[in-house]
């Protein structure tokens, strides 16, 4: 008969700091994708309510943490840029024919 295995593994001090980082990492952009998330949500109800006087603000904010967001690393520049480019289209539709909500 096989002995059993033990399913603990014993880890150094190095490999016990890198989950330590990991995991605050995780938190800080989590927390960070979720602002980005959050902020193209609202940009996406004002063009859909229609509400042209607080669309540039709003936009303006959006693209804001979205760039800071891609300067801390949480997401790629390439990413940010796409994000901000596919906003700016969505607004300027909104503003050019306020009758298209898509």
């Amino acid at each position: 008969m096989a002995t059993k295995r033990s399913t603990v593994k014993k880890r150094s001090k190095s490999v016990l700091k890198r989950i330590r980082q990991s995991a605050k990492r995780k938190i800080r952009n989590q927390i960070w994708r979720t602002r980005i998330k959050s902020s193209i949500k609202k940009v996406e109800e004002t063009i859909a309510q229609n509400n042209r006087d607080s669309l540039q603000p709003l936009l303006k904010e959006a693209i804001k943490i979205i760039n800071k967001a891609a300067s801390k690393g949480v997401i790629h520049k390439n990413t940010a840029s796409r994000k901000v480019s596919r906003l700016v289209k969505k607004v300027n539709a909104a503003l050019i024919n306020p009758a298209s909500s898509n």
